[in-house]
């Protein structure tokens, strides 16, 4: 037998039970308290870990249209966000951040009908392309509610949250690693020094 990467809902669910003691599922049509556990449980946790942070392999972004309705108010026009949106990061006009505000499932800002509008958000990523970081995070995280739901031991939902809180911290880490290194800008704190 040979180990393998966990690249789907199922294999997730299952090393999470594996995790707690528990028999892992083939599929979330399972007849098991363990299936109902996780076919109940899993999207929601992993919408919410995407949206835990600006994972790299989870951002996007995409050109908003302008929808043809303007807003009722305080806003100049309105713009249909990407269907696959979790979490909208930032909306920028030629390049520069733009004061918004969403309302359903569009985002409302000042723009003239030339504008290039762009949006930078979180989508809801493929677990085919989760990096190994942040997959053993999310078990974790469900180990934690199969511990409470499962095996109804407060002790192992305890150690199991702590796991997850520490795993997703690392992947975090690991995650900013993924982009260039801001410049730290000293020439105000060097002019006040010298003066």
């Amino acid at each position: 037998m040979t180990s393998t990467v966990a690249n789907s809902a199922i294999d997730i669910c299952s090393r999470a039970l594996i995790l707690i003691g528990a028999e892992p599922i083939t599929s979330f049509e399972d007849n098991t308290t363990e299936a109902l556990v996780a076919v109940n449980m899993y999207e929601d946790v992993a919408q919410a870990s995407l949206c835990n942070t600006r994972w790299r392999f989870a951002t996007e972004q995409a050109q908003l249209s302008r929808l043809s309705d303007e807003p009722t108010g305080r806003f100049d026009a309105a713009y249909q966000l990407p269907s696959n949106l979790l979490m909208l990061n930032a909306v920028t006009v030629n390049d520069n951040n733009t004061n918004h505000t969403i309302y359903g499932d569009k985002v409302f800002t000042n723009t003239s009908d030339q504008d290039e509008v762009i949006a930078d958000y979180i989508y809801r990523a493929d677990e085919s392309d989760w990096p190994s970081y942040f997959t053993l995070a999310v078990e974790y995280s469900l180990a934690a509610i199969f511990a409470s739901s499962i095996a109804r031991n407060e002790g192992l939902t305890q150690i199991m949250e702590i796991k997850a809180n520490n795993l997703m911290a690392k992947a975090r880490n690991l995650d900013s690693q993924q982009n260039t290194t801001r410049k730290l800008t000293t020439s105000r704190f060097i002019t006040e020094r010298l003066s």
